[in-house]
């Protein structure tokens, strides 16, 4: 798992301190974020079971079907915390504990979390 690359690493780093602290139930699940350097994805993860309850990412049909109207990545990103605020809204989920990943809360990350936000989730 670990990389002779140091940003990895680090981040790899950052991840496992903050998944000591963040843990999704039913109840409240986790909103993990993955980012790439092309697309982001979001999870609504119940860790007690260990099953993903809802996904949404840059790459599903809805948010590629209306790519034209995004002017950049961030633009995206906030589409892709909407979709998945919508995703847990109609699976009657409320509030969510944010799980960033190991990533800065910038940019892309701060904006799926704003998305889901706007979207109606809490955090």
């Amino acid at each position: 798992m670990a990389s002779t690359n140091s940003k990895l690493t680090a981040r790899l780093k950052r991840r496992r301190r903050i998944r000591k602290k963040v843990s999704g139930t039913a109840s409240m699940p986790r909103l993990a974020v993955f980012r790439s350097a092309k697309h982001i994805y979001a999870q609504l993860i119940d860790d007690e079971r260990g099953v993903t309850l809802a996904a949404a990412s840059s790459q599903s049909k809805s948010i590629r079907d209306r790519a034209s109207e995004f002017k950049g990545k961030v633009e995206v990103a906030k589409a892709v915390g909407l979709e998945i605020a919508a995703s847990g809204k109609a699976k009657g989920i409320e509030s969510v504990c944010f799980d960033r990943g190991g990533y800065l809360y910038h940019g892309r990350v701060k904006a799926l979390a704003d998305g889901a936000r706007e979207g109606g989730l809490k955090f």
